[in-house]
């Protein structure tokens, strides 16, 4: 196991109705917040009246910043970042999924400084300041409520890029299972999909003696192959959604990656996919990710077949461990089929499909190696090449 340090001050308010404390919680930081939420569910729903009662119950004032989307863009990162300053606003309150409190992550950012933060993530640079930031969640997917990572996506070349930063850590999120009772299936899936990489990212380590991290990794993975197909099932079955709501946000905030490295060529890949075509993260990952596992395979055959055996349930071939860890690959195809996810490029929903030709594999492989002057992933390294083959693996 190597060194770590271990810090989340993230404070988790969990369970039914606890939006209602949102202006409570937002006031011990600010009286004057950016109010950031994506489209009109969270209006049609209702939440949004709930949260504003709230606020305006503990004398916090908003100003409303709405219409993020799925891959959240710079340009209403902008915007935020303009509304805060102008305004005087002392925190961002995010009300959605991932996207959304990406989104308020990078307005937090951006809103102390005097250039522009997708500086940041160029890599031009490390935040020295941010606004507080709190959530309300609604999709249990990325992980933000929780995490030190955001994604953005600038419109301007098409590119999909994080920063990480301890400075973005939410000073709170809210998490009420009810309020995903709605979400359309495809959201939940993705979802899914979208904790069972961040899980698997940092299960392929090559750091030894991690058994205790394996085996908390494994529990959750297998909650999310248990649960998600009940939610599926049934939308409104509370119980197994705090254990999916709870999964998630624990699969990124840290502590699942302590002692031990993880890959994450998987994520960058996928960054590139999305980038370009705007596909959902989660459907993006379903298709990545089991072709990276055919690549990597031979790295580390035996942890492979741990996986395949401890979290997929496959008898253990010991004369042939090569073929129990291809049989968890394809369980894990099998799983995200269930859920109606494809695993190739062709599967994505881009128009008709997306058919994905060779200058778009170039672009992409290129993109994210740097024009080749990089390698991602630590399980394996991967360099230009690499990635393109398992861009190829999975078309």
């Amino acid at each position: 196991m190597d060194n770590f340090d271990f810090r989340n001050p993230t404070k988790i308010v969990f369970g039914r109705g606890t939006e209602a404390r949102v202006g409570a919680e937002t006031a011990a930081y600010s009286k004057k917040v950016l109010l950031h939420y994506g489209g009109g569910s969270v209006r049609a729903s209702g939440l949004y009246d709930r949260v504003t009662a709230s606020l305006k119950a503990s004398g916090v004032e908003w100003i409303d910043l709405g219409g993020v989307k799925p891959n959240p863009r710079l340009s209403l990162v902008h915007e935020g970042v303009r509304l805060c300053k102008e305004k005087g606003l002392g925190m961002v309150l995010a009300v959605g999924g991932g996207s959304v409190i990406d989104s308020a992550k990078a307005i937090a950012m951006g809103a102390v400084i005097d250039g522009d933060v997708w500086d940041f993530y160029l890599g031009k640079g490390e935040p020295k300041a941010a606004l507080p930031v709190g959530t309300v969640l609604t999709i249990p997917a990325a992980g933000s409520e929780s995490s030190t990572g955001t994604v953005i996506t600038n419109e301007v070349g098409l590119l999909k890029r994080a920063v990480n930063s301890e400075l973005i850590y939410p000073r709170f999120s809210i998490l009420n299972p009810e309020l995903t009772f709605t979400l359309p299936r495809f959201q939940i899936a993705c979802g899914a999909a979208d904790i069972m990489a961040h899980l698997m990212e940092r299960y392929f380590t090559t750091v030894e003696h991690v058994e205790f991290t394996d085996r908390l990794l494994e529990a959750t993975m297998k909650t999310i192959a248990l649960k998600a197909p009940v939610v599926l099932d049934n939308p409104q079955d509370y119980d197994a959604w705090s254990e999916v709501m709870w999964a998630g946000t624990i699969a990124h905030n840290n502590l699942l990656n302590a002692g031990r490295v993880g890959d994450w060529a998987s994520h960058d890949i996928e960054h590139e996919i999305s980038g370009i075509y705007d596909v959902a993260h989660g459907a993006g990952l379903a298709v990545v990710f089991p072709a990276w596992m055919k690549h990597t395979l031979n790295r580390d055959i035996a942890r492979f077949a741990q996986w395949a055996a401890r979290v997929w349930n496959v008898d253990v071939d010991f004369r042939n461990p090569e073929a129990t860890a291809r049989e968890g690959i394809r369980r894990l195809e099998a799983f995200y089929h269930s859920m109606g996810l494809g695993t190739r490029l062709a599967d994505l929903k881009v128009g008709a499909g997306l058919m994905v030709g060779e200058d778009r594999l170039d672009e992409m492989a290129s993109k994210c190696t740097d024009a080749g002057k990089r390698t991602v992933g630590n399980f394996v390294k991967l360099d230009r090449a690499a990635v393109r083959k398992v861009l190829e693996l999975a078309r």
